[in-house]
């Protein structure tokens, strides 16, 4: 029997302490490491190339990477908390400076052949002109280490030393799925779509999309309109403007799975129609009907119907608690209780 493991962080489990779990119940079972971004991607990626995780500080924020045998990189920044005194909706002042001196770190460091960056770990806005100046961008007439607020007096930008740092290297910047396809600008845009929900004042907005399309014109205009262009405050913009590609979590791990498979397990900490479990278990059950086999969630606690999870491509979901919160979390699983519940989970999936 050919089975897919792909599962997301359950609880306080990694991505591979719940795969290794979730494997225990089929032998010989093919086991991906998977994680969002902004969500435990770095930390995935690092147990799947079986590479050292290796945490710092930067600026007074938490800094993950890990570097392959092969020479491949991932690298990721996670602000736990927003600037104190900012409680503007969209965080006008904000810079993505910090990923880009992380970045800039691990070029010079290991010069990898392949970068991954994880976008989602910052809340900004600035459409990655923090992260191009660290890399050695130049701007005139405006700032580019100061938000979006800083951006709308550019009359220039040059990239050169940017694109010489970057040469022969292949980068890859990684959104969460739910921002695969934002659009950076206009009525359909990050800006519009967050100062809309937040009720902020209309002229604000359109000056704040102004800024951006003034700083994105200057640099690589038709790229504004791509898909993923806006996902982690226009940061995918800059990917795409470097010569890079943009891929989610899931994607990245699911890429090279052969065909040929009978059964997907996946599994998450709460599987609950609000977050359908996440972009992993969307990801696995979309490779399951690709492949035309069944996929099965097992969850930390499961909090929706069998309707509403056929819809999404998963044929059953079990739970290893029952949920006895208002809001279900799934938090302080162990292997243990994992592996026993896969253990009588198979029985009923085994041919």
């Amino acid at each position: 029997m050919r089975v897919l493991i792909c599962s997301d962080r359950m609880g306080p489990l990694s991505s591979a302490q719940a795969g290794r779990a979730l494997a225990s119940g089929w032998p010989g079972a093919q086991v991906r490491t998977a994680g969002e971004a902004g969500a435990g991607f770095v930390e995935a990626t690092a147990d799947g190339w079986e590479a050292p995780l290796q945490r710092a500080v930067l600026d007074g924020l938490p800094v993950e990477s890990a570097v392959s045998a092969a020479g491949a990189a991932v690298v990721g920044v996670s602000r736990l908390r927003a600037p104190a005194g900012d409680n503007s909706p969209i965080p006008y002042h904000a810079s993505s400076a910090v990923l880009g001196r992380a970045v800039a770190s691990i070029l010079r460091e290991y010069r990898p052949r392949r970068l991954l960056v994880d976008l989602a770990g910052l809340d900004v806005h600035d459409g990655g002109a923090g992260l191009l100046a660290e890399l050695g961008a130049h701007g005139e007439g405006g700032d580019l280490d100061a938000g979006v607020a800083g951006l709308g007096g550019l009359d220039a930008v040059n990239l050169d030393e940017v694109r010489r740092s970057l040469a022969g290297v292949e980068l890859v910047g990684v959104v969460p799925t739910a921002q695969r396809d934002d659009l950076l600008l206009g009525l359909r845009g990050i800006t519009s779509r967050r100062g809309r929900a937040a009720g902020e004042d209309v002229a604000g907005l359109l000056a704040t999309d102004s800024a951006l399309e003034q700083f994105t014109g200057l640099v690589a205009a038709e790229l504004t309109s791509v898909p993923g262009a806006g996902a982690a405050g226009g940061l995918g913009w800059a990917v795409l403007a470097l010569g890079g590609t943009l891929a989610t979590g899931p994607e990245l791990a699911l890429a090279a799975v052969q065909a040929g498979l009978d059964l997907v397990v996946t599994g998450c900490s709460l599987f609950d129609f609000a977050s359908r479990g996440g972009g992993v278990v969307a990801m696995a059950a979309a490779l399951a009907a690709d492949r035309l086999c069944p996929c099965i969630v097992i969850a930390g606690e499961v909090l929706i119907g069998g309707r509403e999870m056929r819809t999404m491509g998963v044929e059953s979901a079990y739970a290893i608690r029952e949920s006895r919160a208002d809001i279900a979390t799934g938090a302080g699983l162990t292997e243990t209780e994992l592996a026993r519940i896969v253990t009588r989970v198979s029985r009923s999936w085994r041919w």
